[in-house]
Order: C-alpha cells, then sequence, then structure tokens
C-alpha cells in the first residue's frame, strides 16, 4: 500500500506532476498533494511537505487500506489516481485549472489559481478522508481557518485560500478535515483556490472543471502532431511537460518544478531550479521544433530577449526569473529539514551570478534554428546578436564556471569553448541579416583560432579523449555536445574514441555520469551519448541506450535531473525540464539515423544539422 500519510516522503517517483502553466503541483501516488507554489512557479509554496514533514500538504485517500494506480487522462497534465479497498473503488483526478473556455495557444495566458481534486464511486462503497494543512511562506506561517458560507478560508502571510464544502468539513488543529463515504456512481468535487491576502474575499463559485481543464489541454495537443519520428508516446508526454513547465505570460520555460531535491540522498547539492536558463535555450528550442510548433520556440526567444534588454558591458545573465527578473540572490530556508534529510534547501540561486561563456553559443545557435521562422530580427535584436558574437570574439580564451555552474574556482572548460566557437559560427551565418555593426571576417577569424585551439589543447593522450577542460586528464559527458552542434563528426577518429571512452568509462547501469567521481548518472548527459551514436550510423547502440535512459521515467513518463545507477532512484529537480528535452532531441536523431534518405517536416523545419 503506498503511504506517505504518516509525513513519510515517498520516492520522487512517486509524484505526479500538474500544471496551469503558472504555477505546479506534485500529487503522491497516495493522494497527497505535497508540493504548490502559488500563484507562479517560484512563488513560496503553501503545500511543502516535499521538503519538511510539517511544511503542509492535502491528502485525499480511502480511510481503509488501498492499492493505487495511476494515469495522465489523454493528451493533459490531469491526473487521475484509482483507489482500490476491501469495499469498493473511487478515483480521484487531480488538476490545475485553465481558465474556462481557454484553448490552443491560449492556454495558460491566464490562471484562475484553482486546484481542482474531484471522487468519483466506481464500485461499492468507500470511505474518504480528506485533510488539508496549509502552512503559507514555505511552512513559516500556519494561517487562520475560519468557517464561512460555502466552506473555509485559510488566511496567513500574503496568501488566502478558500476550500469549498461539497461534503462537512471541520477545523481542528491547523487542519481543515473531512470524512465521507462515496458510494458508486458519487462524485464529490473539490476547488482551493488562491487569492492574494489582501484582495477581495472571493467566492467559492468557479466555473473551472476538470472537464473543461482536460478539454484545453487536448486542445493544445491537437496543435502539435507534426512530429513523425521514433518514440512517439514518449515525444508526445515530454512536450506536455515541457508546456507544463512554461510560465505561459512570458514563455519562459523553468528548469524544474522544485527547489532543493538532492543530486545525492542527505547531500548538500540542492538547488533552486524554478528559473529559466539560457545554457537550455537552443537545445530547448530545438526540441519544441521538433515535438512542437513554431510559437513555443519563438515565444521562449522572444521572452529572453525582452528579458535580457540592452546588453552592455556587464556580464551577460545566464539565468532569469519568470517574468524576466535578474536579481535571484540565493538564501538558505534553515527551518526545513530537506527531501529526506537532504540539507540545505535553497530559495534563488547564486548561479545568476556566474559567467559562464556557452550561453553566447546557446543564444546565437538558437537564433540560427528560429530565422527561418522569425525573418528579419529587429534593431534590437539585431545589437543583442553582434554583442554576443564580439563577446565570444573577445572572451572565449577566458576561464569561466562551466555548464555545470562550478562553484569553487573558474576553469578552461571545453564546452564553454565549444560554445564559443558555435557563437561565431552562428554568428558569420547570420552576419548578412545583422545590420551594419556585423564583422562577419573577424568573427570568422576568431572562430577559426577557438577551433584550432581546442583540438590543440582538449585532446589528453593520457584519457585518449577530448577531456573536460584544457590540460585535463578528467573525463566530461559535456564534451559529447562537440558532434551535437557541428564542431566535429561523431565519426572523426578523436571524437569516436571520446564517445567510446565515455560509454565505457562514465557508463553505468543505464545511464551516463558527468565525470568519473560523479555519484549520480544525469539523463541528458546520456540523450547526449544517444544522439552521438545515432550520428556515428551505430543505431542498435543509440536505440539501446535510448531504451534503457528512458526506462527511469516513472510510470507516468516524468524524468528528473538524474537516477541512481546502482538502483535507479530517480535524483535531483522534477519534473526536469532538460532531462525532456534531450528524450525529444535524441527520439529524432535516431529517427534522422535509421531513415537518413527520407526529409520530414519535422526535419526541414528544425533546421537542426
Amino acid at each position: 500500500m503506498p503511504d506517505n500519510r504518516s509525513g513519510h516522503q515517498p520516492p520522487i517517483a512517486d509524484y505526479g506532476f500538474l500544471s496551469d502553466c503558472h504555477s505546479a503541483a506534485l500529487v503522491s501516488r497516495a493522494g497527497s498533494v505535497d508540493w504548490w507554489c502559488i500563484p507562479r512557479f517560484d512563488s513560496p509554496s503553501v503545500l511543502g511537505r516535499l521538503l519538511d514533514p510539517d511544511a503542509g500538504h492535502w491528502a485525499l485517500h480511502p480511510a481503509a487500506d488501498f492499492e493505487s494506480e495511476r494515469h495522465y487522462v489523454g493528451n493533459s497534465l490531469v491526473l487521475r489516481t484509482v483507489f482500490r479497498t476491501a469495499t469498493g473503488e473511487v478515483s480521484v483526478t487531480d488538476a490545475l485549472a485553465f481558465a474556462p473556455g481557454a484553448r490552443g495557444h491560449e492556454i495558460g495566458l491566464a490562471s484562475p489559481h484553482v486546484l481542482l481534486r474531484t471522487v468519483r464511486g466506481h464500485a461499492g462503497v468507500v470511505d474518504m478522508l480528506s485533510t488539508l494543512l496549509p502552512r503559507m511562506e514555505y511552512g513559516r506561517t500556519e494561517p487562520i481557518l475560519r468557517p464561512c458560507a460555502g466552506g473555509v478560508q485559510a488566511r496567513g502571510g500574503p496568501v488566502q485560500l478558500m476550500l469549498n464544502d461539497p461534503v462537512p468539513l471541520t477545523c481542528a488543529g491547523g487542519a481543515v478535515r473531512a470524512a465521507f463515504p462515496v458510494a458508486a456512481g458519487e462524485t464529490v468535487a473539490f476547488q482551493l483556490s488562491y487569492t492574494p491576502a489582501f484582495s477581495a474575499v472571493p467566492t467559492f463559485a468557479t466555473a473551472a472543471t476538470i472537464e473543461d481543464t482536460v478539454a484545453a489541454w487536448e486542445s493544445w495537443a491537437d496543435l502539435h502532431t507534426a512530429y513523425e519520428g521514433r518514440f512517439p508516446a514518449e515525444v508526445r508526454r515530454s512536450s506536455l511537460v515541457l508546456q507544463g513547465l512554461t510560465y505561459r505570460p512570458s514563455g519562459a520555460l523553468v528548469a524544474a518544478a522544485t527547489t532543493s531535491l538532492p543530486e545525492t540522498m542527505g547531500g548538500a547539492l540542492n538547488f533552486d531550479y524554478r528559473f529559466a536558463w539560457l545554457r537550455d535555450l537552443s537545445l530547448t528550442i530545438r526540441s519544441l521544433w521538433i515535438a512542437a510548433c513554431p510559437d513555443e520556440p519563438s515565444r521562449l526567444f522572444d521572452w529572453f530577449s525582452t528579458a535580457a534588454g540592452r546588453i552592455g558591458d556587464e556580464l551577460v545573465q545566464i539565468m532569469y526569473g519568470v517574468e524576466g527578473e535578474r536579481d535571484l540572490t540565493e538564501h538558505v530556508l534553515e527551518h526545513l529539514s530537506g527531501y529526506r534529510d537532504s540539507r540545505p534547501v535553497r530559495v534563488g540561486n547564486e548561479a545568476w551570478q556566474q559567467e559562464q561563456l556557452d550561453v553566447l553559443g546557446e543564444v546565437l545557435d538558437a537564433a540560427d534554428l528560429l530565422q527561418e521562422s522569425i525573418g528579419e530580427f529587429d534593431e534590437s535584436v539585431q545589437q543583442m546578436l553582434v554583442t554576443l558574437a564580439d563577446r565570444a570574439a573577445a572572451g572565449w580564451a577566458e576561464p569561466d564556471a562551466g555548464m555545470w555552474e562550478a562553484r569553487d574556482q573558474r576553469r578552461q572548460y571545453v564546452s564553454s569553448k565549444v560554445m564559443c566557437w558555435v557563437a561565431l559560427d552562428r554568428a558569420v551565418k547570420l552576419a548578412p541579416g545583422l545590420g551594419a555593426a556585423a564583422d562577419r571576417r573577424r568573427w570568422a577569424a576568431a572562430r577559426d583560432k577557438v577551433r584550432a585551439a581546442i583540438l590543440d589543447q582538449a585532446w589528453s593522450e593520457r584519457a585518449g579523449a577530448y577531456t573536460g577542460a584544457f590540460g585535463s586528464d578528467d573525463l566530461d559527458a559535456s564534451v559529447l555536445l562537440l558532434p551535437i552542434v557541428g564542431f566535429l563528426p561523431a565519426r572523426d577518429e578523436r571524437m569516436w574514441a571520446t564517445i567510446e571512452a565515455i560509454e565505457r568509462q562514465l557508463g553505468e547501469g543505464g545511464l551516463v555520469r558527468r565525470w568519473p567521481s560523479d555519484p549520480s548518472g544525469f539523463l541528458i548527459c546520456t540523450y547526449w551519448l544517444v544522439e552521438c551514436l545515432a550520428l556515428a550510423g551505430d543505431i542498435e547502440r543509440a536505440t539501446g541506450w535510448f531504451h534503457r535512459a528512458s526506462a527511469h521515467a516513472n510510470d507516468l513518463g516524468l524524468l528528473s535531473e538524474e537516477a541512481d545507477p546502482a538502483t535507479g532512484e530517480l535524483l535531483g529537480n522534477f519534473p526536469q525540464a532538460f532531462s525532456h528535452v534531450g528524450l525529444i532531441n535524441a527520439a529524432w536523431r535516431i529517427t534522422r539515423a535509421a531513415t537518413p534518405n527520407e526529409t520530414t517536416s519535422t526535419t526541414r523545419k528544425s533546421g537542426a544539422s
């Protein structure tokens, strides 16, 4: 029997993901909403048991022992959990509601900020329990509970929640409780609504429904049917996850729905991923082209160009808040014990102040991918792209924090140099459309210098491979990007030796580690290996690695950042956009390798190499 009623935190894989494209909630297999940050992905939680047993939850499940199974309803992020007991069977269907009537690309533009939970009886009679324990501001504030006409109001700090009363509710011990039977054919529909604490008191009535929310998701999915490659079910689910991680009012796509889920259980590498990274930009845009349609990638690029503003002499920021915020100052929530005692729990992310040269290539590569659909770039975007290309030409030889965001010291990371090469290579291609300030000749000369330096200084005779930093003998899976971005063919003698060394020395348990001492396997690195093998024409090995990596998804098709190679347990923030981006790109790369003489509509529109 799955159970987290006692406060025990279940495995990360036990959680399902809900989204209204403003905020996210995680629901355990036992029917407990243990994470809900409202009204934005990066807002303080009002239900936070994911990070501390006392930080709030909403459990809704049978009173007696039960077994459960679950699935998403159609092409949606509406979750249905079926509970079976000795006396009968019920389902609980959970959703974060869209604005009533929203369809297609309009979903998520506005949100009623309502969590819907509907219990339906299917057989016999099942006694149900509902326990809502709201705790605002990451568990710091116990709200005042006040019964009123239509339900219960919970007010504390900047938040008020309103729970309707389809069944009698009682308030005691900081919780709102209900016990009620559900017979076959009966339905009990709960609605938990958010408003700011000092706004007008809302009514309990809302037009939002489970059925309308399913219809909204399905209408979005119906616009995204161009993908005709291999692994269509996995690609479709991943595209829905990426949409669910998109803050629709701006177009920003957050790296994950959570903060501080650990890279190693009980460890300190726990970071806040509820922001949008430029590091992910071009790979994400490529995946959205493959699995979605032009609207999403163009909107994501527009978000960045607006968030960045005018780039002058200051550091090129690597990440932003969902509405373009720059200051993401990190602090520790000392009062939270962390997921399974994994401390610290961090809010904000210190990496916003790091210099990462790879982002220069990410932005210019994204612009190159989108040029055909966008057409002529406006003057401000031209200026931005020229500035980033100039930065790459002038600064590529400098050390930086690298794409893995090292917090100890700067190094001459190979992946950063390669992405500077990408920035200059794409700038040379884009130069005719970048205005009078474009210096194609200088960019081309700098590009060739970067390439020569990488070929000379990234190779280690001792390792027999390209390594993670100039002068290092340590393997690093980030160099798998070299064939993916077109720096070297996968079958180049030294590149192929590198691919095989990474597969042999960093591959374990169907996963690829970032470096030899890394205790966990990274999903995105594993999918990069799949792409490299496919680019080399070894479709059988590529497919095998794809299946082994994707097998780490939970029963709902959701991936976290990492997994334990020995046990397969999911680790890190969840669900992780980069892992689902990697899945989509790897599936497409295998498809192309398996059908090299076919030019599909997806291939034409992706513009990928």
